[in-house]
């Protein structure tokens, strides 16, 4: 019931609730299993073989439990501990082979030995490698699934992140175990686990492997696809474990493969690509191809080479595939299209052949019998045919200041040719190498390169014993032999060296140490790769000596040269006894390139090959950045080959090749000795993770299983010995330091710092609840599935922590929300406050001005009806009393006006009177002051006649009313005097300039002019002409009358005069207010207006001095 009770807690989904393994293992009921793992793991398997024969039982739909997980992995695929090789209770060699083949058997490829994992390469397409599995091998514990490739990368991607410090993947075997294709399914999961917002920046990664190796890949006797160079790749992230960046380190390309391959083995892929590239296009005569008989360097002894570039269409594919790659990663067509010429002309050279002639003087000359191919050749690499063929057919030699010309033989012909070749396509793979990572280096803009961190990837070349071995196999065996040698350092010798520092009772594990094996390949100056470079400074060494140096001074059990055979000589190496042939040792160590060739290959047109030429070599022998760009004087000849072209300074040129060519006697040997160096460096830096590729039978055979084949394999590479060091030692020791710093969340609160003491450290792995752990001096010694557990606890507390830090920067950033939401609507407050309240006072202002508008009109209506009312009253009253002189004259002008108002009033309508009438008792009526400044203004103006003939009227009209009065209508007479005939709803007059402003402030006691603001004149107000104000001079009728105006332009009898106001009034009804001459209305002062408006002024003037005198009297 117990049991019952904990299986069905287990099942609760809910993990808050449920316990954890650490719980479960605690339980009776899991402790008696102890002892009885064997059997009960037989039973087990017994009871998911009757649950595979039954076969599943399809679930109802309502039964069916749907995940977000696409991919699910049934039962029998979830993790054993046959997964593990550490997990067998008898290790020997028949088990683990047994156990190797039975899962190779269910296409299980990958295994587990501890942290370490073992492929098996399956000769056949799995389909294990899609996104859905990547998803699934996403930071999970790796029991959770399979063993899987993906697991190893994510183990490497999830140390970087949590450490943040590099690593290494370290991917070994032998030649067509699957180094290559492991390489590209760690790169495709790393790509995925570190993905960043720049998704073009995914591509051009995953482009890069595909274009490397069709360059650097050929076909060989045991791979189709075997790596002829070392690859490191270094995978850029950024501290939160995006990727940014990318960059490849290559190392010791096999050159020799462009000019010569052994029986059944092939050029570099990239030849044949290009070649059925060209051919699909119909573009071979443009790069000087032949379409029969294909160029010497790829032709093998089957002829069946140009039959498989025409009708195998995976060249064809691949040829579109490469040029998709040179497109995504950033090359430019003009780029590529140089790659493509350089290319076709290597192939071009290789069909250049040597004759030999012989003169009177000279036997050993050669010459070019057949100078297509040179054209061709030279044609493609835009350099001078003649140049290149003097440069092929002899060399220049320096001595004492004085240079010689010698010829070259047949054979020395050829192998400059040979050379030309090799150079061109081993500089141009380290610049296409160059050129990926300037297009891949890391954005500074997104993270400094210093602050990111690295996983690295070596894919080398694999350990190979061929039938015929030569210079190239031993410096791969080499290679592989260094592998080995970190992968045994680390593994066994580091950490036995660890248990008696630190003074643990470890078990010790027996290996195979390849130290001294090492040391007699590297050390100096009685090391093999010492005696080569000796030996290859004597121009009279051969090879008989070279195999008889190595036998005299390489005494050691490694080395042994077999009987009856004189240039061999054999190796014991870690993964078996390898034979050499010595044939060519010293020619291809030595790797001359003559500095004539040099020189001419700066000449060519092409920018690429310039710079292939122009830039020196590393230490390594790859090609270095480009510093600076080639100038015109770095392109030309020297004096002995400049014919025909122009003649430059070749100081810097004559230099040059001596830093860009082996004249520095660096070898091929000196190459790879600094390549061993710096590809170790790059490796220790990380924390290595390894990889074991395992090659299952050589006849590349799915599902074949060979014992003798993988038992030999498993014993070079040490496997036994690593399954023991695994499951009895301790792979993980870690400073008391870092171990608290970095699992102290698990035992101490997140604020404390707690001292890396061993205390610390023991109170860290008890809360863990962890088993077979050791205490050291200064480390803490752990298991390797301790440090996945520890990771497992640090996530989830952290996890728990990032769910409280992530409520509480929610409820932080509400309340800021909050506050700052208040804050707007606040201001949206304060805003809308602001604008009411000016929208209020500017309607305050538009009302006040409006009734102060309209007090002034009543004020002036009032005003003028006062004073009318007045006037009429005083002219009723009152006589004229004046001058004789002055009344006769008087009466005179008053006679002679008033029979000129009654001519014009007889032109208007009949109802003027009554019009007017009304107008005066109900519209605003101009205001007539009676101040004296009026007076005063009014005689100041001296030369006005119209001023002297209304004072005349109004003297005529004060000395004799009573002709006013006798005569039939002078009274109404008198009022159309006053009175400007004006239409009902017409505005009165307005003051339209600064005279009228100026007028109208000195009536309202302020002296201040207002410039251009000018306010509406009010009624009643009527301004007197001054003499110096210009607009209203211009009014005048004696002196300024305007020009456009027919009618005042000569004078017209009263008849007419009157007809043209009474047309002029009928077309403008605003003809009565004062307008400036040239404004937008543009209506003219009619005469008649302005006489009444003078009549006025005089009579008004005239009866204020007719009171000032009845004052006096």
């Amino acid at each position: 019931m117990m049991e019952d009770t904990r299986i069905s807690k287990c099942l609760i989904k809910d993990f808050e609730e449920r316990p954890s393994v650490t719980h479960l293992l605690e339980h009776p009921f899991i402790k008696q299993v102890h002892g009885k793992d064997m059997a009960l793991q037989k039973q087990l398997a017994e009871l998911i073989r009757e649950q595979q024969q039954l076969g599943s039982i399809a679930k109802t739909r309502h039964e069916r439990i749907h995940t977000r997980r696409p991919y699910h992995v049934d039962a029998a695929d979830k993790y054993s501990l046959d997964d593990d090789l550490v997990n067998l209770e008898v290790l020997d060699e028949d088990t683990i082979i047994h156990q190797l083949q039975k899962r190779y058997a269910d296409l299980q490829i990958y295994t587990y030995v501890g942290d370490i994992l073992i492929a098996l390469n399956p000769f056949q397409n799995l389909s294990i490698y899609s996104p859905q599995f990547s998803k699934l091998y996403h930071g999970v514990k790796r029991s959770s699934n399979p063993p899987h490739i993906f697991a190893s990368a994510d183990a490497a991607y999830q140390s970087m992140v949590t450490f943040s410090k590099d690593q290494c993947i370290v991917i070994s075997g032998e030649s067509g175990a699957g180094k290559t294709e492991s390489a590209h399914l760690i790169v495709q999961h790393l790509t995925f686990l570190g993905k960043a917002n720049n998704r073009a920046l995914r591509e051009k990664i995953l482009q890069v492997n595909p274009l490397v190796e069709a360059f650097g890949n050929a076909c060989t006797a045991i791979n189709d696809n075997s790596s002829r160079f070392g690859k490191y790749l270094e995978m850029m992230f950024t501290p939160t474990g995006a990727v940014m960046g990318a960059k490849i380190s290559e190392y010791l390309l096999e050159k020799s493969r462009v000019i010569k391959q052994a029986v059944g083995e092939k050029n570099f892929h990239i030849f044949y690509y290009i070649y059925a590239g060209l051919y699909h296009q119909k573009k071979l005569s443009e790069y000087r191809l032949p379409d029969k008989k294909p160029p010497r360097y790829i032709d093998n002894e089957t002829g069946r080479v140009m039959h498989d570039i025409v009708t195998k269409d995976s060249y064809g594919r691949q040829f579109e595939a490469i040029q998709h790659c040179f497109r995504i990663i950033g090359f430019t067509d003009e780029e590529v299209y140089s790659v493509y010429r350089i290319l076709t002309g290597i192939l071009n050279t290789g069909n250049i052949e040597f004759a030999a002639i012989s003169s009177q003087h000279q036997t050993d000359k050669s010459e070019i019998p057949n100078p297509e191919a040179l054209d061709n050749a030279a044609a493609l690499l835009s350099i001078g045919s003649e140049e290149l063929q003097e440069a092929l057919t002899s060399h220049c030699v320096v001595t004492r200041g004085e240079t010689i010309i010698r010829t070259n033989t047949v054979d020395k012909a050829a192998d400059v040719r040979d050379a030309m070749s090799k150079a061109l396509y081993g500089r141009l793979f380290s610049w296409i190498v160059n050129r990926i990572n300037t297009l891949l280096q890391p954005d500074k803009n997104i993270c400094n390169a210093e602050n990111g961190m690295n996983v690295g990837i070596l894919d080398i070349f694999g350990f190979e014993n061929f039938a015929r071995n030569s210079f190239e196999q031993l410096c791969i065996n080499i290679a592989n032999e260094q592998i080995q040698f970190y992968f045994s350092q680390h593994i066994f010798a580091l950490e036995q060296m660890e248990y008696q520092s630190e003074g643990i009772d470890a078990i010790t594990v027996e290996y195979e140490d390849n130290r001294p094996l090492l040391d007699m390949f590297l050390q100096k100056p009685m090391g093999l790769l010492s005696l080569l470079d000796e030996e290859s400074r004597f121009p009279q060494a051969t090879s008989l000596t070279l195999v008889d140096k190595f036998e005299d001074n390489l005494r050691c059990k490694y080395f042994w040269r077999p009987k009856g055979v004189e240039l061999s000589f054999g190796i014991q190496h870690y993964a078996g006894k390898v034979l050499y042939d010595a044939c060519a040792f010293l020619e291809k160590n030595r790797d001359t390139l003559p500095a004539d060739i040099v020189v001419v290959l700066r000449t060519s047109e092409n920018k690429l090959l310039q710079q292939l030429f122009s830039s020196p070599l590393t230490k390594t022998g790859n090609l270095a950045q480009a510093r600076t760009r080639v100038t015109a004087a770095s392109r030309s000849l020297p004096p002995q080959l400049s014919a025909g072209r122009i003649k430059v300074d070749t100081m810097e040129v004559m230099r040059h090749p001596e830093e860009t060519t082996n004249m520095k006697r660096q070898t091929m040997a000196s190459y790879f000795r600094y390549s061993l160096m710096d590809l170790l460096s790059k490796m220790v830096v990380g924390q290595p993770h390894f990889i074991r590729c395992i090659k299952p039978n050589d006849d590349r055979e799915a599902l074949m299983f060979s014992h003798e084949r993988v038992l030999l394999q498993l014993r070079y590479t040490g496997i036994l010995e690593t399954v023991k060091i695994r499951q009895k030692g301790y792979s993980h020791r870690i400073l008391f330091e870092e171990f608290v710093k970095r699992y102290y969340y698990l035992a101490f609160k997140a604020h404390e710092a707690p001292l890396g003491s061993r205390e610390n450290c023991l109170a860290i792995l008890e809360r863990s609840k962890l088993d077979n752990w050791i205490l050291g001096k200064t480390k803490v010694f752990l298991k390797y599935y301790h440090i996945e557990q520890l990771n497992l606890f640090l996530r989830e507390v952290i996890g728990r922590v990032v769910v409280m830090q992530a409520y509480i920067k929610g409820w932080l950033g509400a309340r800021r929300y909050k506050k700052v939401r208040e804050k707007r609507e606040n201001s949206a407050v304060t805003i809308q406050s602001a604008w009411r309240g000016y929208e209020a006072r500017r309607k305050y202002k538009e009302i006040k001005n409006r009734r102060t508008d309209a007090a002034i009109h009543i004020q002036a209506a009032f005003r003028g009806y006062i004073v009318r009312k007045n006037y009429t009253r005083l002219k009723s009253s009152t006589g004229c009393v004046a001058d004789p002189q002055l009344t006769s004259s008087c009466s005179t002008s008053d006679f002679g006006c008033e029979e000129h108002w009654q001519q014009t009033s007889s032109q208007h309508s009949p109802v003027v009177p009554e019009f007017l009438d009304k107008q005066t008792k109900k519209k605003d009526l101009d205001e007539i002051s009676a101040s004296p400044f009026i007076l005063k203004h009014s005689f100041e103006v001296n030369d006005s006649p119209s001023i002297s003939q209304s004072q005349s009227v109004a003297d005529h009209q004060l000395s004799s009313p009573s002709r006013s009065h006798e005569k039939g209508g002078s009274e109404n007479c008198l009022e159309q005097k006053l009175r400007t005939p004006r239409r009902r709803c017409q505005q009165p007059k307005m003051l339209n300039s600064p005279e009228d402003n100026m007028y109208y402030n000195q009536l309202n006691g302020t002296l201040e002019y207002q410039g251009s603001k000018r306010k509406p004149r009010k009624l009643g107000q009527i301004k007197v002409l001054d003499g110096e104000d210009e607009y209203y001079q211009s009014l005048s009728v004696a002196e300024s009358i305007p020009e456009d105006d027919s009618f005042l332009s000569s004078p017209s009898p009263p008849s007419s005069r009157a007809k043209q106001d009474s047309q002029s009034d009928k077309s403008s009804p605003g003809c009565c207010e004062y307008q400036r001459p040239g404004s937008s209305s543009g209506p003219e002062l009619k005469v008649t207006e302005l006489r009444e408006g003078l009549h006025v002024s005089c009579v008004l003037a005239l009866e204020l001095l007719r009171e000032k005198a009845d004052k006096s009297f």
